[in-house]
């Protein structure tokens, strides 16, 4: 295996996500910060937090693919959530419970951080995902 991801006893729980992962391999992928846009670079899911989640993973998965990984060699997750409040959780978990048998996203997910920014690049885009990976 690869990649084992857990949650040793004594740690936070439930969680979206893991807390531990080991990776074994010798290949390691880094995915830089995918947003919402298709290709061409049209926007996807305008002003909808779950809506550009669901896009940004989905251009992750696609990131991973071109390197011949997926999210089973994902070490690690992190979200860029522009004016983050607690409140919006319920949102940004509809966009990842929303593509995770699409892209092959296991839940709960590889070890991830969330960071709250004021903004990223430009003013339409509302998260942004890096992932980093290991291949044998």
């Amino acid at each position: 295996m690869t990649v084992q991801h857990f949650t040793p006893e004594g740690m936070l729980q439930p969680a979206p996500y893991h807390h531990v992962a080991v990776g074994t391999g010798t290949k390691h992928v880094h995915v830089s910060g995918q947003v919402a846009r298709r290709a061409d670079g049209t926007p996807v899911a305008p002003g909808d937090l779950a809506g550009q989640v669901a896009q940004a993973l989905r251009n992750t998965a696609l990131g991973l693919a071109g390197a011949g990984a997926s999210f089973t060699d994902v070490l690690r997750l992190t979200f860029y959530v522009t004016r983050w409040s607690p409140e919006k959780i319920g949102d940004f978990m509809t966009g990842v419970e929303a593509v995770a048998d699409e892209i092959g996203l296991r839940l709960p997910m590889a070890p991830a951080s969330l960071i709250g920014v004021e903004y990223l690049f430009e003013p339409d885009v509302l998260v942004e995902v890096e992932a980093t990976a290991i291949l044998d």
